[in-house]
């Protein structure tokens, strides 16, 4: 796609196409709004990135699974607007709101698998603005992001009420030349889940003040994913392979959903070689703790053995963060800040991270 020649990420929050709803009636129209705080300052061309596929598995699999296709729909109309706040609890003065086009149409119909944009806009950006994006669409099966950690509403008998069931964008896309793309995939834990919704606080929301402007985040953290599902090379690992480096970090949803160690060091493996393929600098990093029973902490410690000693010849580095995120051994597969960590792990991992992180760029200068 042209728009990864011209467009970085402006936001750190957790993106990606997790589950999907089927609407009461696929002829009625919804109206939904979204929240992203933006990472620039300054007047820029934004264009926004949407997908109508499921990157990733969701709980067992029974009703959304990766690269699963979603019906066509429309986007009746689209909106964007500035604000300074966005308060997950009411919805903030944010008339008067801007419509945006799709190949110069104010609507769009949505076709199974396609990967579609925005046509660009121009926004002057203040320091920690939002981003409120308002869809209005129908259809019957509509990609969405079941665990989002940012404010979602609908508009249900005249009120915004918050509801996460409304299509969302896969990137916010600014005009913006960075030094190096930086992106992040992984699970629930590399989302954000775990700290206080719409607070910034995950790692790679915290990565901009440690480790400078210059450079671009693209957090493709979604809940309950697996690295089977990006080792399938679908719609998550395409996303992957448009950043300059990407961290990966994956196994714990594996590991709980039974796959064996065998299947996770393959998948794993193909991630890294995939990435590594296409010219991208890839961090690995281990299988975080997440108070597994014995039984699995044998296995998450088989995995974490290989990534540290079999994977790190065929990466540009690997970040462990049992040291960082575990409690003292023997119990370093217990997590010190909770099986999905808090604030104040999320803060020592990211500045554990960043100085990780600013060697690997110096070293690929």
């Amino acid at each position: 796609m042209q728009f990864f020649d011209h467009y970085t990420s402006a936001s750190t929050a957790g993106s990606g196409n997790q589950h999907f709803f089927v609407t009461e009636a696929p002829e009625k129209e919804y109206t939904g709004r979204v929240f992203y705080r933006l990472d620039v300052e300054g007047t820029y061309g934004f264009s926004l990135l949407f997908s109508n596929i499921i990157d990733s598995t969701y709980a067992n699999g029974a009703e959304s699974h990766k690269n699963r296709l979603c019906d066509q729909w429309e986007i009746r109309s689209a909106r964007v607007a500035l604000c300074d706040s966005a308060n997950i609890s009411q919805m903030p003065n944010i008339e008067p709101l801007c419509s945006i086009t799709f190949g110069g149409c104010t609507a769009k119909t949505v076709m199974p698998g396609e990967f579609y944009t925005t046509d660009e806009f121009e926004l002057t950006v203040a320091k920690n603005s939002y981003l409120c994006l308002e869809l209005t669409f129908r259809g019957r099966e509509i990609p969405y992001h079941e665990e989002a950690q940012i404010p979602v509403f609908r508009l249900t008998d005249g009120e915004w009420r918050p509801d996460r069931r409304m299509p969302l964008p896969g990137m916010i896309g600014c005009r913006r030349q960075v030094a190096t793309r930086l992106g992040f995939i992984g699970d629930s834990i590399i989302q954000g889940c775990g700290t206080e919704p719409n607070s910034y606080t995950h790692y790679a929301a915290r990565l901009p003040a440690l480790l400078g402007d210059q450079y671009s985040y693209w957090d493709l953290g979604l809940g309950y994913g697996r690295a089977n599902d990006a080792a399938s090379d679908g719609a998550w690992l395409y996303k992957a392979r448009q950043v300059d480096l990407i961290t990966v970090c994956y196994g714990v949803n594996d590991l709980l959903q039974g796959f064996s160690v065998d299947q996770i060091k393959r998948d794993l493996k193909t991630i890294l070689t995939t990435l590594k393929a296409n010219g991208q600098t890839v961090v690995m990093q281990t299988v975080p703790p997440f108070d597994y029973g014995e039984a699995h902490a044998i296995l998450w410690r088989e995995v974490n053995r290989y990534i540290k000693e079999e994977l790190a010849p065929l990466c540009d580095g690997v970040f462990d963060v049992v040291p960082i995120l575990g409690q003292e051994e023997p119990n370093a597969h217990l997590s010190r800040y909770g099986s999905h960590p808090n604030g104040e792990g999320h803060r020592l991992w990211a500045e554990a991270l960043a100085p990780f992180l600013a060697d690997v760029l110096k070293a690929n200068e």
